[in-house]
């Protein structure tokens, strides 16, 4: 598959993005200028941004618990974002989400989700809504491995494989559920295997390059939007840090086992490809960083510029008034 420069230069600049954006909520947790639980998505980003590329904004996606990545690489905007995990009513939900909840409707992003396993039928209504709707638009899940063993999932899978629906579910397998490795939760070793229980598709892709999602993810946006029915697409990934922050618990992981993801580490195996296509100077491939620290920096200015929500809006957006 062709996929045209400007593309991929975008896609190596949005994946600079998640991993700074993270990075730094890192930092600003570990001052606690940041209030709750952050979970990183650094090492993952060649997942959401190799599906998010082949997406408009009308289509939709439901995140995770680690899912700054999944709303920047749909195109969620990174002051808006750090403002809600400041807790400052300039953020997306008026800092009354914070890092789990991040939503933009008018992305598609139907929200990230604190719940292990919530997504799958929230993005299979969605689907439904589209075919009903026949507006041809496609639904896009991202889940872990740990959330592939909830009902939910199997649920939300029955019914888009029953109605043929425009599902496409992406399992991020970065090998651990919280704390506990895969092969101690799963006797399957490709969560992709269990879409032949409901007869559609389950294809299993190297998560570190971005170039192969695209290309696996393209593919099931055509399935969908042909009317092909869902498909699970398995990204094998890593996470680089531990299960909340960068060492909330010093999970042990096998040195040789970090050394091994580091060394395919996504953003530096697309920008390689780049460079040896010269498609990018090493000035250019920098000069793209050095673009997104000032944004970040400039995102992190906005959020805490940013005023704290009232009291008086305490219940504002909470209860659905029926008249």
């Amino acid at each position: 598959m062709e996929i045209a420069p400007e593309k991929l230069i975008a896609m190596l600049e949005r994946m600079h993005l998640i991993r700074e954006f993270d990075e730094q909520a890192a930092l600003l947790a570990e001052a606690d200028r940041v209030p709750g639980a952050v979970h990183l998505y650094c090492g993952e980003e060649a997942s959401a941004v190799g599906v998010c590329s082949n997406l408009t904004d009308a289509d939709y996606i439901t995140s995770n618990h680690r899912g700054h990545g999944h709303c920047l690489a749909k195109g969620g905007d990174p002051k808006l974002m750090y403002a809600e995990l400041f807790g400052r009513s300039g953020g997306y939900c008026k800092g009354k989400g914070g890092s789990m909840h991040i939503a933009d409707l008018d992305l598609g992003i139907l929200g990230a989700n604190g719940i292990v396993g919530a997504g799958p039928p929230i993005a299979m209504g969605a689907a439904f809504a589209s075919k009903y709707r026949g507006d041809d638009r496609v639904a896009v899940c991202f889940f872990g491995d740990g959330a592939s063993n909830q009902g939910t999932f199997h649920e939300a899978a029955n019914m888009a494989a029953v109605y043929s629906l425009p599902l496409i579910l992406v399992c991020e397998n970065n090998l651990y559920g919280e704390f506990t490795r895969q092969d101690r939760h799963q006797t399957v070793q490709d969560v992709a295997a269990r879409a032949a229980s409901y007869n559609f598709p389950g294809v299993v892709v190297d998560g570190q390059d971005v170039i192969a999602v695209y290309e696996t993810a393209h593919e099931a946006v055509r399935r969908a939007r042909a009317g092909e029915g869902p498909t699970l697409i398995e990204c094998k990934t890593y996470r680089y840090y531990d299960h909340v922050g960068r060492s909330f618990s010093k999970l042990k992981r096998d040195e040789a086992e970090e050394a091994h993801w580091r060394s395919r580490d996504p953003i530096d195996i697309l920008r390689s490809q780049l460079l040896e296509q010269g498609l990018l100077s090493e000035t250019d491939a920098d000069a793209i960083r050095e673009r997104v620290l000032a944004r970040i920096a400039e995102a992190v200015d906005f959020a805490e510029a940013s005023p704290w929500p009232d009291p008086s809006v305490l219940l504002d957006d909470v209860y659905t008034e029926v008249s």
